[in-house]
């Protein structure tokens, strides 16, 4: 791969952005201090770095000069020479921070990694900079979402990101964000996600987003790397971009290696997902679901009250769904007063396995029960003591072919401070990881919770990385009067009582306009993603049409909470969307999601296209018919059919 690397004098002027390039910079020249320009073949064009700030431009092949990095916002220090390394490598260093930088092309991106030999901090890349007011910037938060930069809802209406941040391993579905304007953009991936955060702030009435990475020996963080691309402006190019990273890795998971594995997997095929109460959860509820003609579904159960018996399972087994107990290993609480009992572990496992914070005290659960497990003693015990093994077979024990581990594939890792089991992050998610992947090679198919691409090659499907979750969802469920609370026992209000989202938590979560599939262009034929439990298709009755044209253009399945009423008022309608998804995720649900495009300048008309062209689907998300295609309504057609399948959700009533 050519390098160039140039000396710069005191007085560097960088060259004006062009107009309508992603991130171009306005007119005004940098000043630095001495450095040296290192120059670098990308897709695309050439990458040019200042080691003097870190700022990067690019020169395209189109004649356009882009900006993808403003100078670093932290300061650096005079940097050290530049080295050319074997392989097309470039390093230098920044003596006062600590930091050594390697630069190199990587499958057509610019990468640069850098370590740190003490702890310290980095604020970059900085991007967004003099991006045109048409821009708009990808955030994979759930599903996916394209946010125009100037448009006031988000940097200063209600669904406000500007002065907020997010940690990207935790908050993100992807360890990536994007930019595009036109027929430019560019693609940011942090595979190092750990000890990074994103940050939002308004520039001249536009949105920037600045990287931060928090180099700590102690968290195992000492290591970043970014990459830079070059992408051609779909909003969805970020995603196409990390799933090819994944791909030259063999980090990417296949659903077709999963179905050879277990051939049972491939009951997701067509499945709408269920979690069951009261009637549904017995057999005779079962047969009530298939008599109304459903032919796939994944049904889920928690543990209480009473998991579904042998002849329930049977009976769901005989109508060929799958099912499987909600079980969460995360949690630990005193036996003699624990209000769940996934919360009770034998022995001393609670309190010793409790994740210790720094004081020494132990982790308080979620909702403020008992403590956090940590992964790293279950580990360490596991090999003697079998408390995960035994805990699965107990839970499975009535024929269930599925399991649902909550928490463990989302990004809510631990620092563990205790003595006896410590560990970073980074180990936490390897221990997660390795227990998952002993669950799914004991012959069950897995799913856990906003599925992080990390857990991609052992999970089967998720719930919950279909679902952008604002801020404000929330403190909408703390309000137990508005949300509902977790009572009555069979048919707890927080998962039947239908609510209407406010307008603008509305249009943060589902309004098409800034809905994007990052998530299933990266994943859709690695695992099957629903959206959360909580979130069943008739808890927002508001939000029931854009939700099912959401789902048949994503080719993703509807995730329902059922009991024996909620059969009788709503089984006609489900069993209607059911067998209109079922044929068309049959055929394309292990395929990749390839194509993705806006049919209308106002976003209301919008199309995907899986594998080759095995299914193409169009949806009308406006109230106005487009090309013969009625609003509220889509059309699908698979490659064998003479004319689109369409469906108008709101005509199925309930």
């Amino acid at each position: 791969m050519p390098i160039k690397i140039t000396a710069l004098g005191l007085a560097l002027t960088l060259a004006a952005g062009s107009a309508g390039g992603a991130g171009a910079q306005a007119a005004a020249p940098e000043r630095a201090a001495p450095g040296t320009r290192v120059e670098l073949a990308v897709r695309g064009g050439t990458a040019v770095v200042d080691t003097a700030t870190l700022a990067v431009r690019a020169r395209t092949r189109d004649g356009h000069d882009r900006l993808l990095s403003a100078a670093a916002a932290t300061p650096l220090g005079a940097p050290g020479p530049v080295r050319r390394l074997n392989g097309g490598r470039v390093r230098w260093s920044y003596p006062e921070r600590g930091l050594d930088v390697t630069a190199r092309a990587d499958h057509g991106r610019l990468a640069l990694s850098f370590g740190a030999r003490r702890d310290t901090a980095l604020r970059w890349p900085v991007t967004g900079v003099g991006a045109p007011a048409s821009a708009s910037l990808q955030l994979p938060r759930g599903e996916g979402l394209d946010i125009p930069v100037a448009d006031p809802f988000w940097t200063s209406g209600g669904g406000r990101i500007a002065g907020t941040s997010v940690d990207v391993g935790a908050e993100l579905t992807l360890p990536l964000w994007g930019y595009s304007a036109g027929r430019h953009g560019v693609s940011y991936l942090t595979p190092t996600d750990i000890g990074t955060s994103l940050a939002f702030t308004k520039d001249h009435g536009r949105l920037r987003a600045t990287a931060r990475h928090a180099f700590r020996r102690a968290e195992g963080t000492r290591a970043y790397t970014v990459t830079l691309a070059l992408t051609d402006g779909n909003p969805v190019a970020p995603a196409a971009d990390y799933r090819a990273y994944l791909a030259e890795r063999g980090r990417l998971g296949s659903l077709r290696a999963k179905f050879r594995q277990n051939p049972a997997a491939r009951g997701l095929l067509g499945a709408f997902h269920a979690y069951l109460w009261g009637e549904a959860r017995t057999a005779a509820g079962v047969r009530r679901l298939r008599a109304l003609g459903v032919d796939r579904m994944w049904l889920g159960y928690d543990a209480g009250p009473g998991p579904m018996d042998k002849e329930a399972v049977a009976a769901a087994k005989a109508a060929g769904y799958l099912v499987g107990p909600y079980d969460t290993f995360a949690n630990g609480q005193d036996p003699k007063t624990a209000d769940s009992p996934t919360s009770v572990w034998p022995g001393r496992v609670y309190p010793d396995f409790c994740v210790r914070d720094a004081d020494g005290t132990p982790h308080t659960g979620f909702g403020g029960r008992g403590c956090y497990l940590s992964s790293a003693a279950f580990e360490r015990a596991e090999p003697a003591r079998h408390y995960l093994a035994d805990r699965t077979r107990a839970m499975v024990r009535n024929g269930s072919d599925s399991y649902f581990l909550d928490v463990d594939a989302t990004g809510e890792l631990f620092r563990d401070h205790s003595a006896d089991h410590p560990m970073t992050k980074a180990q936490d998610r390897a221990h997660r990881l390795a227990r998952m992947r002993r669950i799914t090679g004991s012959g069950l198919v897995l799913g856990s919770e906003t599925a992080q691409a990390w857990a991609n090659r052992v999970l089967a499907f998720d719930h919950g990385s279909a679902t952008p979750v604002a801020d404000g969802l929330w403190a909408l469920q703390k309000d137990r009067e508005k949300w509902g609370g977790y009572y009555p026992e069979n048919a707890p209000k927080a998962f039947f009582k239908p609510v209407r989202l406010p307008a603008d938590l509305s249009d943060a979560m589902y309004a098409p306009r800034y809905r994007v599939p990052l998530y299933g262009t990266a994943l859709h034929d690695a695992t099957v993603s629903a959206e959360r439990w909580e979130l069943s298709y008739e808890k927002l009755p508001a939000e029931k049409t854009r939700r099912a044209l959401l789902a048949m253009l994503y080719d993703r399945p509807l995730n329902y909470v059922l009991d024996g009423p909620a059969l009788t008022r709503h089984g006609r309608e489900l069993a209607a969307l059911q067998r209109y998804f079922s044929p068309l995720h049959r055929a394309a649900g292990a395929e990749p999601l390839t194509s993705f495009r806006w049919l209308t300048g106002d976003r209301s008309v919008q199309r995907t296209v899986f594998g080759d062209g095995t299914l193409t689907v169009t949806a009308n998300f406006g109230t106005k018919a487009r090309a013969g295609l009625p609003g509220g309504c889509v059309d699908a057609e698979l490659r064998t059919d003479t004319r689109p399948r369409r469906l108008c959700p709101a005509d199925l009533g309930s």
